[in-house]
C-alpha cells in the first residue's frame, strides 16, 4: 500500500471512528443500561421525592378521585329539615348559601389527603413497584412495544397511578368522607411526555437498540485501524481523541437544544412542565455523563499522547520526572535502601512493563461497569502511580549499573528503556 493511499484510508477511518463514538454511546444507552432493572429503578426513585412530580401525582390522584358532593343539594335538605323543625326562613336560607364553603371544605380535604399519601413513604412504594414493574418504560417509550405501569400509545407515554388513587380513595374514607367509597372508576393515567416526533425516535431507537454492544466495539476497531495505518502514529492517536471528544461535545449540547425546544413545545396533555422537565432530565442523565465521560477520556488520551512526543515541554516534563526519580534512587542509596535484583529487572524491561500497564488500564476501564468522569480520573490516578513506581525501581537499577553507584538521567530526558 503506497504511502498516500494509507494515508486515506487512515484518515476515512478515523473520521468514521469519530462520528462513531457518540452514537455508541447512544447505542449502549438504549440497548444496556435503559434494559438494566435495577438501574431503571434506580434512575426513577429519586423522582417519588421530586417538588415538582408530587405536585403532578398530587393533581392528578385529586382529579381522578373527583370526590362530587353536591352541596347546593345536601344544604337545602338540611335548611328543608331545620325549617320543617320551626327554623326561621331566614335562617334556613343562610343554611343553603353555605353550599359554596362544603364544596370547598371537600375538595380541601382530598388535597390534604392526597398530599400526605404523596409525601409519604408509601408512594415512594407505590412508585417503585410501579416502575420496576414496567421497568422497560424508557424502551417502550423509545419502540412503542410492551404493556405495564408505562404505557406509550401515538406519541405519548403514560403512567398508571391507579394504585395510588385506590389508596387516596381508602385514606378519604378512613378520614370520615364517605362519598368517597362511591368514586367511580376513572382515568387514572398521568401523562409523563408527549411528543409527535416520537415514532421517528422510535425508529432511531430501534436500529441502534439492533445494533448493540457491537456498534462500540466495530468503533474502536475502526480507530485502531485509523491510527495503525497513519504514518504518525502518536498525532493520528491525538487527533482521534480529540475528534470523538468534539463529536461527544457536540451531542451533548444538541441534547440540551432538544431538551429546552421540548420544554417550549410542550402539548396540553401534559399537566406540568417541571415534571416534564423532571422526567426528560431523569432519563437522560445517564446518557449525559456518558458523553462527559467519553469527552473527558478523549481529551487525557490526547493529552498522554502529547506528552510522549518530541515536543520541548514534553521533553522537559519527562526529563524532570527523571532527574526526581534518580535523585530519589540516590537518596534512598545513600541510606542504604537497595532494591536489588528486582530494579535492575525493571530498568531492562521498563518498555514492556509500561506497555503492559496502558493495556491493563485500558482493560479495566472497558470492564468498568458504567465508567464515569470519576472512574476515568481514578484510572489516570492510578495509572501515574504505577508508572512512578516503575521510574523509581528503574531509577534505582541505573544507579545499581554503574560502577560509581551514582545515578543521573537520560541526556534528552527520555525515560530509560523508551
Amino acid at each position: 500500500m503506497t504511502r498516500a493511499l494509507r494515508s486515506v484510508a487512515s484518515a476515512v477511518l478515523i473520521v468514521l471512528a469519530c462520528i462513531l463514538v457518540p452514537v455508541s454511546v447512544l447505542t449502549v444507552w438504549v440497548h444496556d443500561i435503559v434494559l438494566d432493572t435495577d438501574r431503571y429503578v434506580a434512575t426513577m426513585k429519586p423522582l417519588a421525592d421530586d417538588p415538582a412530580i408530587e405536585a403532578a401525582t398530587e393533581k392528578r390522584i385529586v382529579h381522578a378521585v373527583d370526590v362530587r358532593v353536591d352541596g347546593k343539594e345536601i344544604t337545602a335538605e338540611i335548611a328543608a329539615w331545620l325549617q320543617s323543625q320551626g327554623l326561621p326562613p331566614r335562617a334556613a336560607k343562610a343554611v343553603k348559601g353555605l353550599a359554596p364553603q362544603l364544596d370547598s371544605a371537600v375538595n380541601s380535604a382530598a388535597e390534604k389527603v392526597a398530599n400526605r399519601f404523596v409525601e409519604s413513604d408509601r408512594f415512594e412504594k407505590v412508585w417503585v413497584t410501579a416502575n420496576r414493574a414496567a421497568h422497560t418504560a424508557v424502551v417502550h417509550a423509545l419502540t412503542g412495544k410492551g404493556r405495564g405501569a408505562v404505557g406509550v400509545s401515538e406519541g405519548t407515554v403514560t403512567l398508571d397511578v391507579g394504585e395510588a388513587v385506590e389508596q387516596v380513595k381508602k385514606d378519604l374514607v378512613d378520614a370520615g368522607l364517605e362519598p368517597a367509597a362511591k368514586i367511580p372508576d376513572v382515568n387514572k393515567k398521568m401523562v409523563l411526555f408527549q411528543s409527535d416526533e416520537l415514532k421517528r425516535v422510535q425508529g432511531a431507537a430501534h436500529a441502534l437498540d439492533v445494533l448493540g454492544n457491537w456498534l462500540p466495539i466495530f468503533t474502536v476497531v475502526l480507530a485502531a485501524g485509523g491510527v495503525l495505518l497513519a504514518h504518525r502514529r502518536r498525532r493520528a492517536l491525538a487527533k482521534t481523541a480529540l475528534g470523538a471528544a468534539f463529536a461527544c461535545l457536540v451531542v451533548a449540547i444538541v441534547l440540551v437544544i432538544a431538551r429546552r425546544y421540548y420544554l417550549d413545545h410542550l402539548p396540553p396533555a401534559v399537566q406540568s412542565k417541571d415534571a416534564a422537565a423532571a422526567i426528560f432530565d431523569i432519563l437522560v442523565r445517564f446518557l449525559r455523563v456518558a458523553l462527559r465521560t467519553a469527552i473527558v477520556l478523549g481529551i487525557v488520551i490526547a493529552l498522554g499522547a502529547y506528552f510522549i512526543g518530541p515536543g520541548r515541554l514534553p521533553r522537559a516534563t519527562r526529563s524532570t520526572a527523571e532527574r526526581g526519580a534518580d535523585s530519589a534512587a540516590g537518596w534512598w542509596g545513600g541510606h542504604g535502601i537497595d532494591t536489588g535484583p528486582v530494579g535492575t529487572w525493571t530498568e531492562a524491561h521498563r518498555k514492556w512493563l509500561t506497555l503492559g500497564t496502558l493495556l491493563l488500564v485500558a482493560l479495566l476501564f472497558a470492564l468498568w461497569n458504567h465508567p464515569t468522569v470519576l472512574t476515568v480520573l481514578l484510572l489516570v490516578l492510578i495509572l501515574l502511580a504505577v508508572l512512578a513506581v516503575i521510574a523509581l525501581l528503574a531509577a534505582d537499577g541505573r544507579r545499581r549499573a554503574r560502577p560509581d553507584g551514582t545515578s543521573g538521567g537520560a541526556a534528552d530526558g527520555t525515560p530509560g528503556g523508551v
